[in-house]
């Protein structure tokens, strides 16, 4: 089984910065993309942006705010969040593609809270 632990979330004023941290444990034999998604109250989850084991990014509508990185070594991703908005207001949610002992499943992390407000 593989547990995903997110951390950074918090209240920001607009204009600022968070920097969200997620790792990876449990039985894992590789993890192949690794990513963060958003929900907003009433809202579907959208995509944030996705990073693959080489490095390879694909975002949502924030590429220009927010970069996405990755450690392989320590199984982990961050998201630095730069200049956000009040619409950035959301539960954050780390995502792995990951193979463990139950075969190659998706996982997510319980989410953290990031709200955005003067």
């Amino acid at each position: 089984q593989v547990q995903l632990v997110e951390s950074g979330g918090g209240l920001v004023q607009p204009g600022e910065s968070l920097r969200l941290s997620c790792a990876a444990s449990g039985s894992i034999s590789s993890i192949y993309t690794m990513g963060w998604f958003r929900q907003a109250p009433g809202k579907q989850r959208e995509l944030v942006a996705v990073i693959s084991k080489s490095g390879v990014t694909n975002y949502g509508a924030v590429k220009d705010r927010f970069t996405i990185s990755r450690d392989n070594a320590r199984s982990m991703v961050f998201l630095q969040m730069n200049s956000l908005r009040l619409e950035d207001t959301a539960v954050y949610y780390c995502n792995a593609l990951a193979h463990g002992t139950d075969g190659t499943e998706i996982y997510w992390g319980q989410g953290t809270q990031v709200t955005v407000s003067s």
